[in-house]
């Protein structure tokens, strides 16, 4: 069984100790690709040096909403050159909107925008984060496919939103990815959303370090091992069977981010 974990962060400090070994364990899941996703430019260089040390990593280059004040003049022009001369480049992000832990709603717009122009310029696929903030994503995709005429297109990660902003996004043609959330007890709405995912636009991310899914919810590192839990969960909730799910969601990993196998 393969599977491609669409969003992990493994420059982080937590996997420095002992890469290798999380390495090991991931090919030992039968993960075949992982897209590495971006949250401040200075995390370019530690991100590539990944991608050209390990072949199966994949990467995307953005600045999170979180991070839009290190915005700068230099910012679009860094992420349009690394993005246009490294062919492991496969995505712009992750970028988007977050209103529960910031309130500079100006900032962010503008941050938000100009990546979507970048990727556009460019032909890549966007990862989009989006936390207490769906009805204004889905403005801001709106307005961008009006004014350009043409969709953005990329995946909403770590999906949290209701089934009603599901649809929202799956009419504006993106992908769904879901993380280990989806395997917690109470997350009751996120899991009411799986189902209203058509099997084409169907992803799956550990967006490791964070979120670890149960059974592994109470340790303080999440891997892309454990993707396979999430997958079983989505198995599960949809009436399907592991290898279906994993069949189809490295297919459509495949088809959004141009990967080969």
């Amino acid at each position: 069984m393969q599977l491609v974990d669409t969003h992990v962060h493994l420059n982080f400090d937590l996997f420095e100790p002992d890469l290798a070994a999380v390495r090991s364990r991931w090919q030992e899941a039968g993960i075949v690709r992982l897209v590495h996703s971006c949250v401040h430019p200075e995390e370019f260089a530690s991100i590539q040096a990944l991608a050209h040390q390990f072949p199966e990593i994949s990467f995307a280059v953005g600045v999170h909403p979180l991070d839009a004040a290190k915005w700068n003049h230099q910012t679009a022009e860094k992420i349009k050159f690394l993005a246009s001369s490294d062919s492991q480049v496969v995505g712009i992000g992750e970028m988007g909107l977050d209103f529960y832990k910031a309130n500079n709603y100006e900032q962010q717009y503008m941050v938000f925008e100009a990546q979507l122009a970048i990727a556009s310029q460019l032909n890549l696929p966007v990862i989009i984060h989006c936390r207490d903030a769906a009805p204004e994503v889905r403005k801001v995709l709106q307005k961008w496919s009006e004014s350009q005429g043409q969709r953005a297109r990329g995946v909403m990660h770590c999906w949290g939103g209701t089934p009603e902003e599901t649809q929202w996004f799956l009419d504006l043609g993106f992908y769904i990815s879901f993380s280990g959330t989806v395997t917690f007890r109470n997350a009751k709405t996120i899991q009411a959303s799986v189902s209203i995912v058509s099997s084409d636009r169907l992803l799956i991310e550990t967006d490791c370090p964070f979120l670890a899914p149960t059974p592994k919810r109470g340790e303080k590192r999440n891997e892309p091992a454990y993707l396979a839990y999430i997958a079983e969960q989505l198995a599960k909730l949809r009436g399907e069977t592991v290898e279906a799910i994993a069949q189809q969601t490295t297919y459509n990993a495949c088809q959004l981010f141009g990967l080969s196998l």
